[in-house]
């Protein structure tokens, strides 16, 4: 198992008229932590799509229990359970400062070749590094 922690300020832009933070960004949240663990790994993005890979999402679940608001410090704690074959699961949890889960997913992604758009299986580069850093936490404070 590799877990990942991602911190952030929740913004002003981020927020509906009711001053919580609207639905669809937690997407983006997401998102943005699961290629920052893939960046603490040393495999970012950029790289990624350099080998000729892509890996769009192609399944969300969401659990909506808090809302966020602005100005709020949180955390994304993203979890991969399991290696990958030609999908990747992401687990995720949105803790606010009172160390409360406000929000929790998973997110299922799949590999493609960018070239014929065909579904593959993950490349062995990410697996190995995914073997080598399982049962670790990596700590991003961005």
């Amino acid at each position: 198992m590799i877990t990942h922690n991602h911190k952030f300020r929740i913004k002003y832009s981020e927020t509906d008229k009711m001053g919580f933070v609207h639905h669809s960004n937690y997407a983006r949240f997401y998102e943005n932590a699961r290629w920052e663990l893939f960046r603490e790994l040393g495999i970012p993005n950029s790289e990624i799509e350099k080998l000729g890979i892509f890996i769009p999402v192609i399944a969300m679940d969401f659990k909506f229990t808090k809302p966020a608001f602005y100005d709020d410090e949180v955390t994304v704690v993203t979890t991969i359970k399991e290696l990958p074959s030609v999908k990747m699961k992401f687990h995720y949890q949105l803790i606010n400062s009172d160390n409360k889960i406000i929000n929790s997913a998973t997110v299922t992604c799949a590999f493609i070749d960018s070239k014929t758009s065909k579904v593959m299986r993950a490349p062995k580069s990410i697996t190995e590094t995914l073997s080598r850093n399982f049962n670790g936490v990596l700590h991003n404070l961005v």
